[in-house]
Formats: structure tokens, C-alpha cells, sequence
């Protein structure tokens, strides 16, 4: 990709119009940051219909090894405060996002008890219906096209990893559906086409929240083989999960788990087609390339854009002073395409080292993705399926993209195959 140069002036990352421009653009502002500002104060958008105040503005991290020191260093960037840019009560901040908008000790408790949910006997169990749900939707998808075309996204991208999350859950296959327009509500903030309000958000939250109440408070009283009553029914140092507890955290874990990885899988299929020589070298010989090809889908797409962090003491990043209680945004997009860390950033190479990491998980430290590993496999399963028995499938649209900052969402792309 020829990135056009951008000024360092032109640039808002705040404005709306910023995340409507082309992504060379974009990618070539994100580039002007990291060479000429690296920690760029902006101001926060004025949002009309928003209950809160305009916050106080925000320094733009753009580069890989400032996102990995922050990340790594919990105790100096908090995540309490919330990891999205604009401020909400605290009481919000955990509502949507769990314990993402958490520090220790609230966090380790809480990471503690849903981690029995993801023990390696439960995710092996997990990862044994990939597979099957992953044919499930190859079927599907050879006998509703006969035309041999459709969107990509709703017919092939979006069902596995609702369903995966769904079985993981003991949600049954009825209410998929619901599940799956409720996220689209809560991560659709800013695009006009899923949300309208602040009103139609928390609408959105306040129903999957009571639905999941409701499930967690069932697996209490009559468990079954799911990851909701291994949650619910596990005992760490004497204490349980409650179910309002379990409401917020299944919002994240639906939203995150089901949205990220669709979109992951949406990119790399428009990547891959855009890209025939990296996918004759994939299909080739899959299972030697599988690992890099993965994360390369993960760093290309950084299907999360961004997370914030407040600092909770006065420090500095790299010689740049930060302020206690100054807020300090991770452009996970930006780090990913860091020239200092990464040859020839703007290529899509399936067999790129693994090192440096990408950072599309969380630059590590305690609120790295506790669904990674889970994610990985979905990909990587999804596309085997695909080159195995749909070998031709390409995109044959441009995707209709998600309007956000946050989330580099695909809404639809039209696809076909021999």
C-alpha cells in the first residue's frame, strides 16, 4: 500500500470525519504520528447526544514498544477508569466492560473465577466443535447458494464464532440471533446504521445483561456441561461469581469474542484476495503456515483499535512526561504497523516471524485476551474449511466498513466461488 503523506496538523483522531477517510489516508496519518508525534495530545469529540461531560483529552500512543511498556505496567496505567476514551461512571465502566475496566485485587478476583470457564479440559472441548460447526457452516453455505454467491460476512464470517460462543455458553441455538444483534447495538456505537442513542445502548446492554442473569442464575440451580455453570459453580478463596457479575462479564465475552473474530476472519478473506500469491502459499501447505499466517490476519486486520489507560502516578514513556490522571490512548492499529518493529509494515505476509508479537490481543501484561488461544483456532479452522472445500471462494465487493474508532468492523462483502 502507497501511503499518501499526511500532515500533522490535518490530523484529529477525535473526529468522526478522521474514521470516514480512506484507510491509505489513515494509514498514512497513523505513520506522521509515530515519525514526527508519538504522543500526540488531542482534544475528545464533542458528542451531542452524550449524558456525560467532554473529557480532557488524551495522548495518542502509536508505536509498538509504548504500547507494550503500558500494557506491561498495570500498577502506573490503570484500567479502572476506563478503557475506552470518553469517561463514564464507574459503575457503566464495569457494567460494559467487565473486568477489562478493572484493576487488581477486583480484577485478579474476578479473572480467577471465569478462568475456570477456560481450563485447558474446557477449551479442548471447545476447540473439538470448531471443527464441527466450522463444516456445519461450509455445509450450509454449498446448499442455501446454489448461485455460489453471498455476503461473506453474515453467511460465513459471522456465524462460527457466535455459535462457538453460543455452545461454549449452553445458549441455545434460537436465541443466536438476538445475541448476535445485541452486539452489533453495543460495538456499533458511532455508525448510524446500528445505533441512533445513547438510549438505544444501554437498551441493548440492559437486555443482554437481564438475559444473562438469567442463564447464570439457572446453571446455579440446575448446571450442565457449559462454560456458564463451570463459571458459576466455581469457588475461589471462598467466593462465587454473582450473577450480576456473570451479566457483565458475558457482555464482554459475546461482544469480544464474537465481533473480533468475525472481523478477523472478514479481513483476512478480503486480504487473501487481494493477496493471490499469499494464499497459493497458505492453501499450499497449510499446516506449516497456519501459526504465522493467523497472527499476520490479526496484526493486518487489529480488529480492536484502541484501548485507553490513565496513569496513576506521574511517570514518562520513553522520555515524554506523563501527568497523574492523565489519559494515555494505545493505537493498536498504529503499533502494528510500527516500521521500527516490523519490514515492509504495509504487506500482508502470512509468513512473517512471529516476533516482534502483534498487538491485536493486548500487548500483553493482566487484561491480555483471555479468549486468544480460542480465537486462533476459530481462524485458523475456518479458513482450512474453506481452502479444503471452497478453494475458489473470493471476495468480490468492497466491505462495507463499520464506522468506528474503535472497532475495524466489516459490516457486509460480497463474495462468490467456482
Amino acid at each position: 500500500m502507497e501511503l499518501p503523506v499526511v500532515l500533522l496538523e490535518d490530523i484529529d483522531l477525535s473526529l468522526n470525519e478522521f474514521w470516514t477517510r480512506d484507510r491509505a489516508y489513515r494509514e498514512g496519518a497513523f505513520k506522521t504520528l509515530r515519525d514526527e508525534s508519538p504522543f500526540h495530545f488531542f482534544p475528545e469529540a464533542i458528542i451531542e447526544d452524550s449524558p456525560f461531560p467532554r473529557g480532557p483529552g488524551y495522548r495518542a500512543l502509536t508505536r509498538h514498544e509504548d504500547i507494550w511498556h503500558v500494557s506491561r505496567n498495570p500498577q502506573i496505567f490503570c484500567s479502572g477508569k476506563g478503557s475506552n476514551i470518553g469517561d463514564m461512571p464507574t459503575e457503566l465502566n464495569e457494567f460494559f466492560g467487565s473486568m477489562i475496566n478493572m484493576d487488581d485485587p477486583k480484577h485478579f478476583r474476578l479473572r480467577s473465577i471465569v478462568s475456570k470457564g477456560f481450563t485447558p479440559k474446557e477449551i479442548t472441548r471447545v476447540e473439538e466443535q470448531v471443527k464441527v460447526r466450522a463444516a456445519k457452516v461450509i455445509d450450509r453455505l454449498l446448499e442455501q447458494f446454489p448461485g455460489k454467491t453471498c455476503d461473506f460476512v453474515e453467511e460465513v464470517a459471522a456465524l462460527l464464532p457466535l455459535q462457538i460462543i453460543c455452545d461454549m455458553m449452553g445458549i441455545p441455538e434460537s436465541d443466536e440471533r438476538q445475541i448476535f444483534n445485541w452486539t452489533n447495538v453495543i460495538l456499533g456505537v458511532g455508525d448510524p446504521e446500528f445505533v441512533g442513542s445513547y438510549e438505544d445502548l444501554l437498551k441493548a446492554g440492559m437486555d443482554i445483561f437481564a438475559y444473562a442473569q438469567a442463564l447464570g442464575e439457572d446453571r446455579v440451580k440446575n448446571p450442565k456441561d457449559d462454560v456458564t455453570s463451570a463459571m458459576m459453580n466455581a469457588v475461589v478463596d471462598g467466593e462465587r461469581l454473582t450473577a450480576q457479575e456473570f451479566g457483565s462479564f458475558f457482555i464482554l465475552l459475546v461482544v469480544a469474542g464474537n465481533e473480533t473474530t468475525r472481523n478477523a476472519i472478514s479481513h483476512g478473506m478480503k486480504l487473501l484476495t487481494d493477496n493471490p500469491d499469499q494464499r497459493k502459499q497458505w492453501y499450499g501447505n497449510f499446516e506449516e503456515h497456519t501459526r504465522t499466517a493467523v497472527e499476520e490476519i490479526v496484526r493486518y486486520a487489529t480488529p480492536v483499535i484502541h484501548f485507553r489507560r490513565t496513569a496513576t502516578e506521574d511517570t514518562e514513556i520513553n522520555g515524554q512526561p506523563i501527568k497523574e490522571g492523565e489519559k494515555v490512548v494505545m493505537w493498536y492499529c498504529s503499533g502494528n504497523r510500527d516500521e521500527r518493529v516490523y519490514t515492509n509494515p504495509q504487506a500482508f505476509d502470512i509468513a512473517r516471524p512471529l516476533s516482534p508479537a502483534q498487538v491485536g490481543f493486548g500487548a500483553g501484561g493482566p487484561h491480555f485476551c483471555l479468549g486468544a488461544n480460542l480465537a486462533r483456532r476459530e481462524i485458523g479452522v475456518m479458513f482450512d474449511e474453506i481452502r479444503q472445500r471452497v478453494p475458489s471462494l473470493h471476495i468480490t465487493s468492497e466491505p462495507a466498513y463499520l464506522q468506528s474508532a474503535f472497532i475495524n468492523g466489516i459490516k457486509r462483502m460480497q463474495c462468490a466461488w467456482d
